[in-house]
């Protein structure tokens, strides 16, 4: 037996082997280890935060997230704003779009699996001439139909197809992923929004009420003026505290139309449609009892670590993709049909015509395109890899300042509520006592401006300590996973 048959016989054998087998050259994608930490934060945190008014939240620990986690604030209103985004946002639309288009691409990709076929019809007029092949005489014309069907096929031997077709899934996870991230990132804009509207209204009506006294210590002081108990002076310091609260009034109305408007947007409306439920702080439940997932879990259930393990398969499939490359390609084609001289001939005995056709293509030279390509995909997978750990870490770093946060809220806000307490009281014994001409005018001022620093802190710690829950739903994963109408990403 020659070199040449043991080789042929040799390759033959190889690749008869490899196709039976299904191989597939390049790594087999492995999602990366969970992570072993079992915290989050350097120090073990208490069951619950401190209690403040009478309500303590507590860490549920590896307690499961509802797919709705916002209406564990118990709102109608809010429930409201939440279902009108979700219905009317832009973004979620893209998003669902784009979903599909990477769904549609991967059925393109997974119909190379299959033999293609098409029609090939064909008419034509020639002209002969007998000479061609020796003979005299005069030349011929005559018509030629051909009706034939063309079949091809690429025989996937090294796993190249298989490879592309992983990658493109890959995408399809990815862009799921992307899609759930889209969701949870508007549901937790709006709730986030929507607690910052309140807290804004009752600023608002806060500086309308400082405002309100303010004018009528104005008159109070103007009067006592008027009657010699107190110098000029001391008018001129109450209008000036009148003038500095009417300058705190403007700012807050803005901030409160713009969060307005913020909200439309995300409900895919213009400002001008607004039509928006008024919420205020009271109107939202604080959510008592709060799920933390344990580290290992959150791996598999927030969206961005989920779309950066999805770009990960991606880059190991196409390391595959560049490593059969570097193989043979073998394809075959085949063509059967009728060819007659008249239309009313084909398919007639005789006029069948067929051909088989099996080609190899293996790369020799190419400047070091191939394996320069293969170690690009070797390093597009590293940096895929990095990406991913610097995606878990940050969402470790997310969840750990949320915990933080919301045992410093539940202090701030205890704090300010006794700080409020006590303003008021000592604003009430400096009123009584300045009216009775035992305490100054600056005595009062001083007292009734802590009075309504105080008021205005104790809405914002409550604003932050709802707004900060918001923000742990949405470092937990938000429960998209529950959502058993979705179907969109399925969690294997």
């Amino acid at each position: 037996m020659d070199g040449s048959r043991r080789f042929n016989l040799k390759y033959g054998a190889a690749a008869a082997c490899m196709l039976l087998a299904g191989c597939a050259v390049g790594p087999d994608f492995h999602s990366p280890e969970a992570p072993k930490d079992t915290r989050y934060t350097e120090r073990a945190l208490p069951d619950s935060t401190a209690s403040a008014a009478g309500r303590a939240q507590h860490f549920s620990y590896n307690a499961d997230i509802p797919q709705q986690w916002w209406a564990l604030f118990h709102s109608a209103k809010l429930d409201k704003l939440v279902k009108d985004a979700l219905a009317g946002s832009p973004n979620l639309v893209a998003a669902r779009a784009t979903l599909r288009q990477a769904q549609e691409d991967l059925a393109a990709e997974q119909g190379y699996e299959f033999p293609s076929v098409s029609l090939a019809p064909s008419a034509e007029r020639q002209r002969f001439s007998p000479a061609v092949f020796g003979g005299s005489g005069p030349p011929s014309i005559f018509n030629l139909y051909n009706a034939s069907v063309k079949i091809s096929y690429g025989i996937d031997v090294f796993g190249g197809l298989r490879r592309q077709i992983e990658s493109q899934r890959a995408q399809v996870e990815y862009e799921g992923y992307q899609y759930q991230g889209a969701v949870l990132a508007l549901t937790a804009n709006v709730v986030t929004a929507a607690v910052t509207e309140a807290s804004l209204a009752e600023q608002v009506d806060a500086a309308r009420a400082i405002i309100a006294a303010e004018e009528k210590q104005v008159r109070i002081v103007d009067n006592q003026l008027k009657l010699g108990a107190v110098p000029r002076s001391a008018l001129l310091l109450q209008k000036s505290q009148l003038d500095q609260a009417r300058a705190s009034l403007p700012p807050l109305e803005k901030q409160l139309s713009q969060i307005r408007h913020q909200l439309a947007v995300y409900m895919g409306k213009t400002p001008q449609e607004e039509d928006l439920p008024e919420i205020r702080l009271t109107d939202l439940h604080l959510p008592e009892n709060l799920p933390v997932s344990l580290p290992s879990r959150l791996a598999r259930q927030r969206p961005d670590i989920r779309a950066a393990e999805a770009m990960l398969h991606q880059a190991s499939a196409n390391v595959g993709v560049a490593t059969a490359n570097l193989y043979p390609q073998i394809t075959l084609s085949a063509n059967i049909g009728s060819m007659a001289v008249s239309t009313g001939g084909l398919f007639s005995n005789k006029t069948e015509i067929w051909n088989f056709t099996g080609g190899l293509t293996q790369p020799i030279f190419n400047g070091g395109t191939l394996r320069a390509q293969k170690r690009a995909a070797v390093a597009a997978f590293d940096k895929a890899f990095a990406q991913y750990r610097q995606t878990l870490l940050q969402s470790f770093q997310n969840v750990a300042d949320v915990l933080k946060a919301l045992e410093s809220d539940a202090s701030t806000l205890q704090a300010d509520q006794d700080a409020q307490i006590s303003a008021k009281d000592a604003l009430d014994i400096t009123r009584k006592q300045f009216e009775l001409g035992a305490a100054s005018y600056l005595s009062l001022l001083a007292a009734d401006r802590q009075y309504q620093q105080s008021r205005v802190a104790v809405i914002q710690a409550k604003a932050s300590r709802l707004a900060d829950t918001a923000a742990l739903f949405q470092a937990m994963g938000g429960g998209w996973w529950n959502n058993s109408k979705n179907g969109e990403v399925s969690d294997d």
